[in-house]
């Protein structure tokens, strides 16, 4: 089959592998579609240390291939989502309400991390019962995609961010994981969200997503805008949705004491993340700092199906560009160099 790989750090391309083989409890699915995503340029760039010949991706829909002898529930020939993170249901950070963190710091985080991600024409599935989900026939292969990574990311920093019904939040950076942020604050009864962001197609969906404001950080300052909308008090929560130090610090900054700072940016970069002392109270603000790695298994799968078949949340409008598995290497360019006012990418195999 063909594989769209790292070759090594900074470097990309396409090789021959083999077909994978499902063990007792595993399943093998055929790519029908699949999504690139910023944290595919993080692992490229040496975010998660060298790696020689990986498959890339994380983000994809198929059809089950085959199935290992023990797989109860699924069957070759169903129409199937596969989360981002993929856990290891038996291990212990599983048993103690972690799964995402099975097998050490982020390790249901397999695809393109610890084994060969879905950027192939086929791909392999753990623990296939807990980590497959059937897509209802009223939901589109294209929309049921986002829900391995986008919208279980961007929903679990509102999940996590204790928003109350008619609190204010403020999401900072409206990339498609801060485009579902700012949807699931929605969605938790938020009064008021504040989108950050400065590129005008992004402040256009975040304003149909459900920002209520829009602040562009490059024409006015975040903090004292934040402020004036809440009459000086500060956003009961922060969603953190880029991943640099600069917007965290903000996130500390703008969130009002007792309220939480909820992150669920990527920090590919830099050896610290600091936090501003003053307006963390010296410590004793009662901010919350809470974090998280976007939530996998079958259960959560099934719940955010449910969400689009319900028709609450259309990712789909994120979708700006698409293009061919055969031409992905021009639609990596696209989405690593940020090409033509992408957003995302969705490839079709």
């Amino acid at each position: 089959m063909k594989a769209f790989v790292m070759r090594e750090i900074g470097r990309v391309g396409f090789m021959e592998k083999p077909v994978p083989e499902p063990g007792p409890n595993d399943a093998v699915v055929r790519t029908t579609k699949a999504l690139i995503c910023t944290s595919d340029s993080h692992t490229v760039q040496g975010g998660i240390g060298p790696r020689e010949d990986l498959t890339l991706g994380h983000e994809a829909v198929g059809v089950v291939h085959a199935v290992g002898s023990e797989v109860k529930d699924f069957r070759p020939g169903e129409r199937v989502l596969v989360g981002a993170i993929t856990p290891d249901w038996g291990d212990l950070a599983s048993q103690n309400g972690y799964p995402s963190q099975s097998g050490g710091p982020l390790g249901g985080f397999k695809f393109a991390n610890s084994k060969d991600g879905v950027f192939a024409e086929y791909f392999h599935v753990n623990d296939a019962d807990a980590n497959l989900a059937r897509i209802p026939d009223g939901v589109s292969d294209d929309m049921a995609v986002y829900c391995a990574d986008m919208l279980s990311t961007g929903f679990m920093g509102a999940e996590k961010g204790n928003i109350p019904v008619g609190g204010t939040v403020a999401v900072l950076a409206q990339g498609p994981v801060g485009l579902m942020a700012t949807a699931g604050a929605r969605l938790r009864g938020a009064g008021l969200v504040v989108g950050v962001e400065s590129v005008p197609g992004r402040q256009k969906l975040a304003r149909a997503y459900g920002a209520g404001e829009v602040v562009d950080f490059t024409s006015e300052d975040v903090v004292e805008r934040v402020l004036e909308l809440t009459e000086g008090q500060g956003v009961d929560t922060a969603i953190e949705a880029l991943g640099a130090d600069v917007t965290f610090q903000t996130a500390v900054r703008i969130t009002k004491p007792g309220g939480t700072i909820s992150v669920i940016g990527y920090f590919g970069e830099g050896e610290f993340v600091r936090i501003p002392r003053v307006e963390w109270g010296v410590g004793m603000a009662d901010k919350t700092i809470a974090t998280g790695l976007c939530p996998g298994g079958r259960l959560r799968m099934e719940r955010l199906l449910r969400v689009l078949e319900a028709r609450m949340v259309d990712p789909s409008p994120m979708t700006t560009h698409e293009f061919a598995f055969d031409d992905m290497e021009r639609a990596f360019e696209v989405s690593d160099k940020k090409l033509d006012d992408v957003v995302k990418v969705l490839i079709s195999f």
